[in-house]
């Protein structure tokens, strides 16, 4: 179907949508707030999707940035055929590992390496929000989360719209920050102290690049505020008090309430976002309860970021995040 002239980004997103509904009506698409997050239902994902199937996870994707599935009791395996119907899977992770025998999946466990910390960060509005391996020169461009063992309370996990937060900036704002660059690296949150284990893995595989703070979605077109906050460290060409004020001014900005979603997680629950365009923050309340959590997430390979100027990003350090295909571990 030929799409009307003169639609905007988010108005061919809901066209888009629609068709591939129409093509699946058995599978619902149910928003969950007013910016981000789709509840699917519908679909099996223990067995192979149709090609419809598929267009239609992939459409809600893109409009609604993360969209959720409920009973989906899947095993390693399956998580991976799913995840591989969307694009070619990175390694778990490119810094902290993976499953033993699963070259693509990253445990999510309560008390993972990722967080070896002997002391408490600072917590402010943006502590622990991030969008995934922002530091690679090729961030993943999805990545799908599946709930194993889940506290009966607390450990909800909250994804924020960069788009919606772009475009609810300043014009002049914006303008300013078209010309913008950031450093991204792996480095603990502030206030808290790395273990010589946590120091030792991201020296081992150390990865830095430089990304705009205005990206361009490669696949909508949409204007993304890449501002993830566990990653940028430092604008670019700024002085230090400018760039730390202006950061701290974009996080607070992008963690506002209204562009967020909130997913209470149960047993086979499984998240799936777009990387690209969305932020998110794991929960802090799981370490005051005494119940355990283990999830497991998958990653699809990203491309290297443009800009609104149309200048790609580029590697300060270390290698793009590529493609596991099947290696032996």
């Amino acid at each position: 179907m030929n799409a009307p002239l003169n639609l905007s980004p988010r108005q061919l997103l809901q066209q888009r949508l629609q068709d591939a509904q129409t093509a699946t009506p058995h599978v619902t698409v149910t928003p969950q707030s007013a910016h981000i997050g789709a509840l699917i239902g519908g679909v099996d994902l223990h067995q192979p999707l149709t090609a419809a199937e598929v267009n239609t996870i992939h459409s809600a994707l893109l409009q609604w940035k993360v969209v959720f599935f409920r009973e989906q009791h899947l095993s390693h395996e399956q998580h991976v055929a799913f995840s591989s119907q969307f694009g070619e899977l990175t390694i778990g992770h490119p810094v902290f590992g993976h499953v033993d025998g699963h070259p693509e999946l990253y445990s999510i466990a309560k008390h993972r390496r990722a967080n070896s910390y002997s002391s408490e960060p600072e917590r402010r509005p943006w502590t622990g929000w991030h969008t995934d391996v922002t530091a690679a020169v090729n961030p993943p461009a999805g990545s799908i989360l599946r709930g194993v063992t889940i506290p009966p309370y607390g450990g909800d996990t909250q994804w924020t719209n960069l788009v919606a937060a772009y475009e609810a900036l300043s014009e002049p704002l914006k303008a300013f920050l078209n010309t913008l660059r950031g450093e991204h690296r792996f480095s603990p949150p502030a206030g808290a102290n790395p273990t010589a284990e946590y120091l030792e893995l991201i020296q081992q595989n150390t990865l830095v690049s430089e990304h705009p703070l205005i990206t361009l979605h490669p696949e909508t077109g949409e204007k993304i505020l890449f501002i993830s906050p566990g990653f940028l460290k430092t604008i670019s060409g700024l002085h230090t008090r400018e760039s730390r004020v202006l950061l701290e001014l974009l996080w607070e900005h992008a963690v506002r309430s209204e562009f967020t979603v909130r997913f209470k997680w149960e047993p086979g629950s499984i998240a799936f976002w777009d990387n690209r365009s969305t932020a998110h923050v794991a929960p802090q309340d799981i370490f005051d309860l005494e119940f355990d959590r283990q999830l497991y997430r998958s990653t699809l390979v990203g491309t290297v970021p443009v800009g609104a100027d149309g200048r790609p990003s580029t590697a300060v350090q270390g290698n793009p995040v590529l493609a596991a295909h099947g290696a032996a571990f």
